[in-house]
């Protein structure tokens, strides 16, 4: 029967084979030669998939990769019938002369992420309506409290949550970015922007996000699903 899974059972199910754990959901990423193969291994994933496809799979089939994402939509997280998805997945483009990987592949841009934009409030379910319309995002799959965060139908934008402020602080950032990365490549990511001249404000919630910031202060976060369980 299908069950939820931690975030640790996750990641260890599917590390080996190429998927990574970012914010509730399985994503790898295939490296290809032309659009043409792209939505011919989306096809593929969605034949292994069967039935389940609709339920639990989205791809993005773009001319140098394709990206699987894989998430229970009845249970907005990653079950043991996401894993075994990914496993077949896997295997089927290992068949086809493909290989599911984290990262898009040498000289790629960077690996497989999660964009959030996190908006600091005093009052949440006053500012979130307003949110939800002017992007035309609605709440998460079983989700939609006045303080839950808002996400994009279609998936196509980031995800947008909500932090609540204690006490209004006019010269602190109100809207920052978190980025969300693989757990191994966290130490990569963060590297990378402390030498483009970024500072680390913070880790002291690390490895569940680091807080850096760029030469004038303004804010964003690497997170990963680490340091989050329990």
């Amino acid at each position: 029967m299908e069950h939820k899974l931690s975030r640790q059972e996750a990641s260890e199910a599917v590390h080996d084979s190429g998927w990574r754990l970012l914010l509730g959901t399985l994503k790898s990423s295939v490296p290809v030669g032309s659009l043409a193969e792209a939505v011919r291994l989306a096809a593929v994933a969605a034949e292994v998939c069967g039935s389940d496809a609709d339920q639990h799979l989205r791809v993005d089939s773009r001319p140098d990769r394709v990206v699987f994402t894989l998430q229970s939509s009845a249970h907005a997280a990653v079950t043991t019938l996401d894993v075994a998805l990914a496993h077949r997945i896997s295997a089927a483009a290992d068949r086809a002369g493909a290989l599911t990987q984290p990262e898009i592949g040498t000289g790629a841009p960077r690996s497989v992420q999660v964009l959030e934009i996190g908006i600091d409030a005093l009052d949440i379910p006053a500012v979130r309506p307003f949110w939800k319309a002017v992007l035309g995002y609605a709440g998460e799959a079983g989700a939609e409290g006045s303080k839950d965060p808002l996400v994009d139908p279609v998936g196509e934008g980031p995800a947008v949550w909500f932090q609540q402020m204690d006490r209004a602080r006019p010269q602190r950032n109100r809207i920052h970015f978190d980025v969300c990365v693989p757990h191994d490549e966290a130490p990569r990511r963060i590297e990378a922007a402390l030498a483009a001249g970024g500072r680390l404000v913070s880790a002291g919630r690390a490895p569940a996000f680091w807080v850096l910031a760029d030469p004038e202060g303004n804010e964003a976060c690497v997170t990963t699903w680490q340091g989050r369980d329990g």
